[in-house]
Formats: C-alpha cells, sequence, structure tokens
C-alpha cells in the first residue's frame, strides 16, 4: 500500500502542474506579446466589420426576417441578421479587449460556426425557410469571415513547428523545456569557466614576461 502511494503521489503532483501550467499561460505573454497583437487586431476588425454591417441594415429598417432583395454593402441582409450581426460584433470587441487566450479561443470558436452557418444557409437558400435572407454572396461572405477568424485564432498556437520561445510550445513540452534550460546554463557554467581559464592564462604569461 505504501509503495502505492509513493507511485502514485508524484503522478498526481506531476498532473497538478500541468493543469497549473495550461491555467497560467496566460502569464507568460507579456501585455504586448506578438501573439496577444494578432489576436486582438483579428478579433477588432472583424468585429467592426460585423457591427458596420447590422447598424446599415437596421438603419435601413428592413423586416426582421424578410427575405426579400434587400441589401447592405452588396449582401443580402434582414433584421434578424443585422441584429446577430451587431451581436457577434460586439463580442469579437469584448474578445479584442480582454485579449490573451481569451481572444484567440473566441476566434477560433467563432470561426469554425461562421463556417458552419455557411454550410447551413447554403442548403437553405432554395428553401422557403431563409430565416437571415441568405444568398450565395453572404455564402461566400461567411466562408471568408469564418477562415480569417480560424486564422487569427490559431495563429502561434495551433502548428507542428512552433518555435521554441513560443509559450504555447513551451507550455506543451515541460520537459524539453526543462532540458534545454539545463543545456543553457551547462553552456554558461562552460562559457565562464572557458573565460577563466583564458584569463589565468593571461595572467600568468603576462607575470612571466614581467618576471
Amino acid at each position: 500500500m505504501s509503495g502505492q502511494g509513493t507511485i502514485s503521489r508524484p503522478v498526481r503532483q506531476r498532473q497538478s502542474r500541468r493543469r497549473r501550467r495550461r491555467v497560467r499561460l496566460d502569464e507568460h505573454l507579456p501585455v504586448d506579446h506578438t501573439l496577444i497583437r494578432v489576436y486582438r487586431i483579428g478579433a477588432g476588425l472583424i468585429g467592426l466589420v460585423l457591427l458596420v454591417f447590422g447598424i446599415l441594415g437596421l438603419v435601413n429598417q428592413i423586416g426582421v426576417f424578410d427575405t426579400g432583395s434587400h441589401t447592405t454593402a452588396g449582401l443580402n441582409t434582414n433584421g434578424a441578421l443585422s441584429v446577430l450581426s451587431i451581436c457577434v460584433g460586439v463580442l469579437l470587441f469584448i474578445g479584442m479587449l480582454i485579449g490573451k487566450n481569451f481572444a484567440s479561443t473566441l476566434n477560433m470558436i467563432l470561426g469554425v460556426l461562421f463556417i458552419l452557418s455557411g454550410f447551413v444557409n447554403l442548403a437553405l437558400i432554395d428553401s422557403s425557410f431563409n430565416p437571415l435572407n441568405f444568398r450565395i454572396q453572404n455564402v461566400l461572405f461567411s466562408f471568408v469571415v469564418g477562415l480569417l477568424l480560424m486564422f487569427f485564432g490559431m495563429y502561434g498556437r495551433v502548428s507542428g513547428s512552433l518555435p521554441h520561445d513560443n509559450p504555447y510550445w513551451r507550455a506543451r513540452h515541460p520537459r524539453q523545456v526543462e532540458d534545454e534550460r539545463r543545456d543553457r546554463a551547462a553552456a554558461e557554467q562552460r562559457a565562464a569557466h572557458a573565460h577563466r581559464a583564458v584569463t589565468s592564462q593571461n595572467r600568468q604569461g603576462a607575470h612571466r614576461t614581467a618576471g
């Protein structure tokens, strides 16, 4: 029993450390980190486009579920689509203000939802049930926005070749990070020893010359 306890305790400690490392990942991202700027810029730009589109649709006072040929900025719209666009735009602005992992995750989730929305509404275009008044241009716009949001959300986070100074890579590979830290420390010690040895030899040579 005692042997099992001593074996399971380190395992639990390692799992706990991994959980804490994942939860505290944001602490390793400085406020001005490049990744944070990408997440925020992506959320802010696309949020602004959706807000403008939604507000223009409401200004035109189109019916909530109107399926006519009303367009805004070249896209079909109605009251429901305008309100939905404004809500998503506000949500993206909130993500821009919060930043860090929240903005990244929000971009990815909304990107997937936009792509799914494109496929769903593509099937509804020629049906009698088309509540958001989608046309083919709306479907294409939904796909483009979805891909852009996924790109901004995954940038520097989802890749098989992340640089080793990337905070996400470091959080996923704690052993390699520790090994690299030890290697750097050993290399610095060797360099310091070599520097001291060279300095000592120079001093001895200077003393012999002076003698």
